[in-house]
């Protein structure tokens, strides 16, 4: 297992994309921190009031890297696996290592400080866009409020394991055109279109919770979508959070281990 972690490891740090797709997240993330904050907080005149205020409007802008960079996060974990089957380097390192289920495991767990780094650049980026604003304009930045600080380092945490499922997702659909249009599909579009729609009626509002964005959101205990006041639901309990995208990452890695790394590759 040794062995397979520093070369999965390796094959992250050995290409131009991990830093090429962390610059590209800082930048967005810290544009959206200062305009959303901006928004949230200036007194503009027939602009509605945000739906949250004080300690919770600052927590739902701080924990802003999970539900606006994650695709940062999912993107660079999927290229663990579909960038092997796109330059055919997955025949040799299945060669070197014919144990498939562990090649999986040490793509997963080489992810973590790949993700890490991604969570705490991510997060540290949306904080010091918005926090001076938050001073300025707002009730304040609340930095050493106890459960801002909860919040701050869980969602570095969450990007931990949306870079782990990025991996899984890859093991699923590792082709990388096909894998690259579902992820932006489903992140830019379907997920937050879908949480809107469920979360608007009291019938399908359970359902919505348990999107990965929404356990994503539990987990870290505030959510993006309440600040907005757009389709806001109950989040699932900071444990339950965690427990459902865990789950979707150990499926998802079922999966593609018996499908994908089950057939015989060439």
């Amino acid at each position: 297992m040794g062995d397979a972690l520093r070369a999965e490891y390796r094959k992250f740090t050995s290409t131009r994309m991990w830093w090429v797709l962390l610059i590209a997240m800082v930048g967005y993330l810290g544009f959206i921190a200062v305009v959303l904050t901006f928004s949230m907080t200036a007194d503009v005149e027939g602009q509605p009031r945000p739906t949250l205020t004080g300690p919770d409007l600052a927590g739902a802008i701080y924990s802003l890297a999970s539900p606006m960079g994650y695709v940062f996060a999912l993107v660079i974990g999927s290229l663990a696996v579909i960038a092997e089957f796109r330059h055919k380097t997955i025949t040799s390192t299945l060669l070197v290592e014919p144990r498939r289920t562990l090649v999986v495991v040490a793509k997963m767990l080489a992810a973590v400080p790949i993700g890490a780094l991604y969570g705490v650049i991510g997060t540290v980026t949306v904080v010091l866009g918005a926090a001076p604003l938050l001073s300025w304009l707002g009730d304040g930045a609340f930095l050493t409020d106890g459960r801002i600080i909860e919040v701050i380092v869980l969602s570095m945490v969450v990007m931990v394991l949306w870079t782990a499922l990025g991996v899984a997702f890859g093991t699923v659909v590792p082709n990388q055109v096909a894998a690259i249009v579902i992820l932006l599909a489903f992140t830019q579009l379907v997920e937050p279109i879908a949480r809107i729609a469920l979360g608007a009626f009291d019938a399908t509002s359970g359902v919505a919770k348990f999107l990965p964005g929404a356990a994503a959101d539990g987990l870290i205990g505030t959510s993006f979508y309440s600040m907005m006041g757009a389709g806001a639901t109950d989040l699932l309990p900071r444990w339950a959070g965690g427990v459902v995208l865990v789950a979707y990452i150990v499926i998802l890695a079922v999966v593609g281990r018996y499908t994908t790394f089950r057939r015989d590759i060439v």
